[in-house]
């Protein structure tokens, strides 16, 4: 807090890009003006430009291969430093750069420039990779720099065994670690660069480790975190989705911090309408086109990926281009994906309750590595179009049993959309009994089959029911697999037609996302084997109440009564 006062106080250090739509369009810088100190500046470029590229052909100077956007990025993260007050007017830089536009070369260059620039004995200066197999390239980029320079051979001393290099004057230490391990504990950084935020950024503890690592930087006012990234190859969540959207918030003027967002990335209109296919936005996004990256290249890319198929597609897309992947970029997605954003309406479950003539619930059960879903379908008393809302529940211990999703399971959570328990029985089914209840008293349940769930593992959640004075005739057993066809090709017609519309929750989004389809005869399939365990439990419990709902039940309350052939009915 103290810094974004502290930055607030001159707006000539405001990093908002407003007009960053018309920049990347037009193809201009995507920094802003800045009073720079401009002796530092010009001090960290000349050393910059005069590094050696150890792996092309030549080893020409970065001087001689980079493009201006790279300088100016230079620049300006060493020219907002102030050698009078030894304070760093911008503390972060986010730079959101596709593959192939030389980051983890940059990358290498900037640190050890900041190494040579540093004042601070004893400093230590982190480049974090994704893998271990990159943080290797990185050192070996890095310590090949120094190779080919014969005054840094002498200023640095290289240790290959532990990957780190030294500073002969001063002591600071480069250290060159991994996303892999544990990279951060009890960081005194002064100089921090990552690369590939993503990876990082989607560890289960990668709030914690992004703590200690601005923590770090708090008592070394000179010192500064820079994080070059693509996009990442899912959609972003947890702790990525978060840095994304601060340096997004910044760059847009929502938010004022000493952070400069430099972000290559399309217009949400352009990249929703997939005028990402246009060969003549590429070089929009893609700043060293025909440098370090050509276009025949993303061309035979794009051919490849349409032939492998959808998921291919997402990925040539998210990594090439800097597209964020959403609900339509889903391989083998479920088809009512496409149409599930236009059915968010505002609205909750008290509002479903009034507005409904009757209401189903679907229930689908789960282990403790698995999701408990939860879905009340309405029918609205008026128009008739079908109203959802959802919820989900899950054992503690599911955060360290799926640890690759825990971080969007935590965000569920603070949504107020996933409840986390200690004991699933004791926790969880009491409150999916009172939803029940509640939709009773109101008289909208149906007489009978109010209430549908895949039979597997939900033995005491219908003891719950029962002893809470439902019948056994209330409950509806919903097979699973091609049993499910009907509702699964059901939905997304009605969500196409707005005959369906639901809250809008992320619980769902997130699931829909991940949906996954499979042909069965002439059935369509949505399985876990397909999606993903822990992933899509709620969306099969809407299909489970969208099953009831298309049976056309009457509420209890409102006098009449379910009538459902025999043929149709399923054993309990």
């Amino acid at each position: 807090m103290d810094e974004a006062v502290e930055f607030q106080r001159d707006p000539a250090w405001s990093t908002a890009v407003p007009d960053w739509e018309d920049r990347i369009k037009q193809g201009r810088s995507m920094i802003p003006d800045l009073p720079l100190f401009e002796q530092v500046a010009e001090k960290a470029l000349r050393i910059f430009k005069r590094l050696r590229v150890p792996d092309l052909i030549g080893t020409p100077t970065y001087g001689e291969v980079c493009e201006a956007w790279v300088f100016d990025f230079v620049r300006v993260i060493f020219g907002s430093y102030d050698p009078q007050t030894r304070r760093r007017m911008l503390r972060e830089f986010f730079l959101l750069v596709p593959k192939k536009n030389g980051k983890s070369a940059i990358a290498a260059a900037i640190i050890l420039t900041a190494a040579i620039l540093n004042e601070r004995p004893q400093a230590e200066l982190l480049l974090i990779a994704p893998t271990q197999k990159i943080a290797n390239i990185a050192f070996k980029q890095a310590k090949g720099i120094i190779a080919l320079d014969d005054e840094l051979s002498i200023l640095f001393k290289v240790q290959n065994h532990i990957k780190e290099i030294t500073h002969q004057h001063t002591e600071a230490v480069i250290m060159i670690l991994s996303a892999d391990g544990d990279v951060v504990t009890g960081s005194k950084a002064a100089y921090i660069l990552v690369d590939e935020t993503h990876v990082l950024a989607k560890k289960h503890k990668a709030a914690d480790i992004y703590m200690e690592l601005r923590g770090g930087l708090a008592s070394r006012p000179e010192g500064f975190m820079l994080q070059i990234t693509t996009q990442s190859k899912d959609r972003p969540s947890g702790q990525f989705e978060k840095e994304l959207q601060r340096a997004r918030d910044v760059r847009d003027g929502k938010v004022k911090l000493p952070l400069l967002a430099v972000m290559y990335e399309l217009p949400k209109k352009m990249a929703e309408a997939e005028d990402w296919r246009d060969e003549k936005t590429w070089a929009l996004v893609n700043p060293n086109l025909d440098r370090s990256v050509s276009l025949d290249y993303l061309r035979d890319k794009l051919i490849e990926a349409d032939r492998d198929g959808p998921e291919a597609v997402a990925l040539f897309a998210s990594q090439h281009l800097n597209v964020e992947i959403g609900i339509g970029l889903n391989t083998g997605r479920w088809v009512g994906a496409d149409y599930w954003l236009k059915g968010a309406r505002k609205m909750g479950l008290s509002d479903i309750i009034e507005t409904s003539e009757v209401c189903v619930v679907g229930v689908d059960g789960g282990g403790l590595d698995d999701l408990l879903g939860l879905a009340v379908l309405g029918r609205h008393a008026e128009s008739k179009i079908w109203q959802l809302w959802s919820k989900a529940f899950a054992d503690r211990d599911i955060l360290e049993l799926r640890k690759s999703i825990a971080p969007e399971l935590l965000e569920l959570e603070k949504a107020g959309e996933l409840v986390l328990v200690d004991n699933i029985e004791e926790e969880a089914n009491p409150e999916i009994v009172e939803v029940c209840v509640q939709l009773r008293e109101a008289g909208v349940l149906p007489e009978e089959d109010g209430i549908g769930m895949d039979p597997e593992g939900v033995g005491s959640i219908i003891d719950a029911l029962i002893e809470a004075g439902f019948r056994i005739e209330d409950i509806r057993s919903i097979s699973q697999g091609y049993k499910l066809n009907a509702a699964i090709k059901t939905s997304p017609v009605k969500l196409k037609n707005g005959t369906m519309v639901h809250c809008g929750q992320r619980l769902m989004t997130w699931c829909v996302s991940n949906a996954k389809t499979e042909a069965r005869g002439n059935a369509v399939i949505v399985t876990k084997a397909q999606s993903g365990t822990a992933k899509i439990d709620p969306l099969m419990a809407m299909f489970d109440a969208v099953q009831l709902m298309s049976w056309n039940p009457v509420a209890d309350g409102a006098g009449g009564i379910l009538t459902i052939g025999d043929d149709y009915r399923m054993s309990a």
